[in-house]
């Protein structure tokens, strides 16, 4: 989830502006959690709510 998460911070920026070298800053001013974030954590939740009903 964590992975996740940093994921879509990291490459946030750089969405709609492909990058095609490995030479980018990972975390900048501009950096945002995304829609891909929200989802991720809901679907965390939901999972770990729906294991504790079982």
């Amino acid at each position: 989830m964590l992975g996740a998460i940093a994921g879509d911070i990291i490459g946030s920026v750089y969405e709609f502006n492909s990058v095609k070298h490995k030479d980018f800053a990972l975390f900048t001013d501009k950096s945002a959690f995304t829609d891909d974030t929200i989802l991720s954590v809901c679907r965390g939740r939901s999972d770990s709510e729906r294991r504790q009903l079982r």
